[in-house]
């Protein structure tokens, strides 16, 4: 957050000190990690990208996704123009991880777009990070509507993690960090707290629901691929 100085000084390469502690706390740990987002700079691309990175356990990154959809908007009189500044990506990124879990990755803006995530579900997708930075506004009236669809509609867990606090520019953030099981039912709600937790995932229960309930795959119809 903050103006095009700001944005641009906080940029970095995916060899940057943001990604290479993400790597070393990874392999510390023994944990998949997704790290970000952070401003990239991309080589032999002018613009930055907004970018999160799937790291697995020995340190190596497994994926990277940048944001396809860009923040252009007005919001209670401040104007948003992520694509000033940045290019929009243009892949849409499964993971997997150590453990061979099926990771869909999302930034932010994207939690608006359901065909992203209906791809990423048909691709196999059983677990969904969205990290954001939802302003005040934006998450009083839909984080807490649009995480929840998500869950639902492609029978995946989400994990929307939100920032919490003030950025110091009077953009604040509220949190209302969430994980939600396949039938959009909180696992963990963190509201306007920044702490860690554990949650277990249920995959087996996963499973079966999508078997007794495949809702997610009468998407085919509409060759959303």
């Amino acid at each position: 957050m903050g103006g095009s100085e700001d944005l641009l000084a906080a940029a970095e390469p995916l060899d940057g000190p943001s990604i290479a502690w993400a790597r070393a706390t990874a392999r510390e740990l023994g944990v998949d990690l997704i790290a970000g987002s952070i401003l990239e700079r991309v080589p032999g691309q002018e613009k930055l990208a907004n970018t999160s990175v799937h790291i697995d356990p020995d340190g190596e990154m497994r994926a990277v996704y940048r944001k396809v959809h860009m923040f252009d908007v007005e919001v209670e009189g401040r104007t948003y123009r992520e694509s000033a500044l940045e290019q929009a990506g243009e892949e849409i990124v499964l993971s997997r991880t150590a453990a061979g879990v099926e990771l869909g990755m999302s930034i932010c803006y994207d939690l608006r777009f359901p065909e992203l995530y209906r791809i990423l579900a048909l691709r196999g997708a059983r677990v969904i990070a969205v990290p954001a930075a939802f302003t005040l506004a934006t998450t009083r009236d839909h984080w807490e509507t649009l995480v929840r669809a998500r869950a639902i509609e492609n029978q995946a867990f989400v994990a929307g993690v939100n920032r919490v606090g003030n950025d110091g520019k009077g953009i604040a953030h509220v949190g209302d960090s969430v994980v939600l099981d396949f039938t959009g039912q909180p696992l963990v709600e963190l509201h306007d707290q920044a702490r860690v937790v554990t949650v277990s995932l249920d995959t087996v229960a996963l499973r079966e629901w999508r078997d007794r309930f495949p809702a997610h795959l009468d998407a085919d119809a509409f060759s959303l691929e």
